[in-house]
Formats: C-alpha cells, structure tokens, sequence
C-alpha cells in the first residue's frame, strides 16, 4: 500500500503534521457510496464532495445550479462508505456569499445531516468574517483561491489566474488572510507553479494544488478526470490513469451483442 498505514483516521490535525514533515496530500473528489468506498481503501487522505458534482453528476455546464439539498445528498452517500478519509464538502453558489449567518446556517445543515468533518468554499478577503464565523461554532473550514468556478461569469474564462502582479498580490494576501482567519487548508487551482509554491512557503497551513504545479503540499483531481470517465476535458494539469470511457462503452457494447444474439444468458446464467 502506498499510504500511511499508521494513520487510522485522517483528521486537520493529521494534515498539519504531514505538511511539517514533508508528506504530500492526496485528495480526489467522489460523489456516491460506491466510489467513495473504493478510494478510502485504497488510501487517500481527503475527499472532497465538490460542486463539480454540478458539471460530472448532473451535467450542468457550471458549478452554479448545484443546490445544498443536493449537495447534502452526495455528502451523505460518501460519509456512508469512508473509514479512514477526511471528507470535506463544498458549500454551493449562493449559500455563503455576503451573507455571514447564511454561511454558517449552510454549514451546520452539512455538517448536521451528512455526517461530512469540513467545509470548503471560495474567495479571499471578501468570505473572512463568513470563515470565522463558522469556525467559531467549531466546524472546520478549506480555502480556495486562484481560479474559483463558483465565479466563471465574473471572470468569463477558465484561463489560468494571477499572471499579473496586481492579481498575483492579492492571492498571496488572501491567503495570509484565509490561515489568520482560521481555515486549515487551502486550495490553489490554475495559478503559475512559481506563485504556488511562493505561498506554501509562506504559509503553516497546508496547499492543496490543481493546476499549481509541484510544490503544493497536496494535490487534488476530480476522479471522473482521473479515470477518464469524462473524454472531452483536455487541461494541462490532468493525468489520465485509466480510460474508462473507452473501457465501459466497449463492456456495454459487447452486452448489447450478446443480449441481441441471444448469447446472454447462457445455461449456467440461468435458474
């Protein structure tokens, strides 16, 4: 096994200490019981039931429409399978934004009905009173800065984020921000890797890369990309390790021409 067998339950705590001595982080995204399950065994330090269950799930060309219900839901369906994980869950579009007591009200319905042990959201400066708030009733909270989907429209591009100085000084400041805030991790997704590790080095917490190059303490992908289950999403920063979409549509192909020459079932697949 590739993990720290040591470990029988991932906690902040826990990824505080592996930032300190080194030990790099390893999250990927599910959204069900059965996947869930299949990572957690296989090791991984953090889950993250992100919003992009919008785009992978639902196929939703944004992170937007995704609801709390719904977001509850998927919580819930991967808590039921994890032994060992950390489980963070996104707080959704319109949930959190300019409204402190929403944020707060949003992460306890999450934490309270899905079992999930942190929340994450997105923004600097602008979420600060909403992330103490909410640590102030004792739930953990995950920053995410660089290229933050829940503001496509805003932006208008997925292009890389904070090229410029000017954008490049504001992310280093959030990030100072979001740690003296409390949270006990951060995101960084689609910032050059030069900037990244700048604002490792500069922070206790740990980073959590997509798109940020190496020096992260951790790093993230959403596991439809990682086994190829989506075809069509392209990026630099993506390693395929398995092409499932080819896998799965050749399995339902031959089951189609078994069924349709009466090949299945065959004496022994019947009672």
């Amino acid at each position: 096994m590739s993990y720290n067998k040591d470990i029988k339950k991932v906690t902040t705590h826990v990824l505080h200490e592996m930032k300190q001595r080194g030990e790099k982080i390893a999250m990927l995204t599910a959204y069900d019981f059965s996947m869930g399950r299949i990572i957690d065994h296989a090791g991984i330090d953090v889950i993250l039931v992100g919003d992009s269950a919008s785009n992978v799930m639902a196929g939703h060309e944004t992170t937007l429409p995704i609801t709390l219900d719904q977001m509850i839901y998927h919580a819930s369906s991967v808590i039921r399978a994890i032994n060992r994980a950390l489980v963070v869950v996104d707080l959704p579009f319109g949930t959190y934004q300019g409204n402190s007591k929403e944020a707060l009200n949003s992460s306890i319905r999450i934490m309270k009905e899905s079992g999930a042990h942190a929340v994450k959201l997105e923004g600097g400066k602008e979420v600060e009173e909403s992330i103490k708030r909410i640590i102030s009733a004792g739930i953990p909270v995950m920053g995410h800065l660089g290229l933050t989907p829940q503001s496509i429209y805003k932006f208008g591009t997925y292009e890389v984020r904070a090229k410029e100085d000017v954008e490049a000084q504001k992310l280093i400041d959030d990030a100072l921000i979001l740690q003296e805030a409390g949270c006990f991790a951060v995101v960084l997704e689609k910032i050059p890797a030069k900037l990244a590790a700048e604002v490792t080095k500069s922070l206790s917490i740990p980073t959590i890369g997509i798109g940020a190059g190496g020096a992260c303490d951790g790093q993230v992908l959403v596991l439809h990309d990682l086994l190829g289950l989506t075809n069509e999403f392209h990026p630099r920063f993506l390693r395929r390790y398995l092409n499932l979409y080819e896998e799965i549509t050749g399995a339902v192909s031959n089951y189609i021409s078994d069924v349709k020459k009466k090949d299945f079932p065959n004496e022994k697949e019947q009672y």
